[in-house]
């Protein structure tokens, strides 16, 4: 991730930010699976020549895309999970169809639902996200399945996006759009 952070003799400075600390957690940011996996092995190095050791069964691999890593991470030999925020946020939007099928509750009521229980497990940690035109594309993608299984609409219905976003603003009225809502955290967080 690079990131502007000032001028000299007019010239805009850029660095390019690999990990973010909080106390005694580290985050590290990659691009690439590759450059995620040598960031991991170089912390595990350093870390190790000063005495200290990564807890693997605490340490994971994130990622948006979809078919999760195609690399084996390890530390201390052992594979480090991977979570999937995509996969994670969709196994809840399925726990809840039973609701989203009640007749008795209203649209926006289960759309707020949806809001708190599944786009919050989507945006955990979409602070520290890389967005790229393929992740801002996902993020999409993801809300509006997440809007057309719960407006029981299907893509051989053949109703477009922008009427499903219109339909989900009768019901809710004005909102943020999810791509809206991580962007908003970035930056809010960057101003820390």
């Amino acid at each position: 991730m690079l990131i502007a952070y000032g001028r000299s003799g007019g010239f805009l400075h850029f660095v390019n930010i690999t990990n973010l600390r909080f106390a005694d957690d580290i985050d590290g940011l990659a691009g690439r699976e590759e450059e995620l996996a040598d960031l991991v092995e170089r912390l595990d190095k350093t870390s190790t020549a000063f005495g200290m050791q990564i807890n693997a069964k605490k340490t994971k691999r994130m990622t948006n895309n979809t078919n999760g890593f195609s690399t084996d991470i390890r530390v201390n030999g052992e594979k480090l999970d991977c979570v999937n925020r995509i996969a994670q946020a969709t196994a809840a939007l399925a726990k809840l169809k039973t609701i989203w099928n009640d007749r008795n509750i209203a649209l926006s009521s289960n759309i707020r639902m949806m809001r708190s229980l599944v786009m919050s497990i989507f945006l955990y940690a979409c602070e520290s996200w890389t967005l790229t035109a393929d992740t801002e594309r996902r993020i999409q993608a993801m809300e509006m399945r997440c809007l057309r299984k719960l407006l029981g609409i299907t893509y051989r219905d053949h109703i477009s996006n922008e009427e499903v976003r219109n339909r989900t603003r009768q019901a809710i009225g004005p909102h943020e759009d999810l791509l809206t809502t991580v962007k908003r955290r970035k930056l809010k967080w960057y101003g820390h």
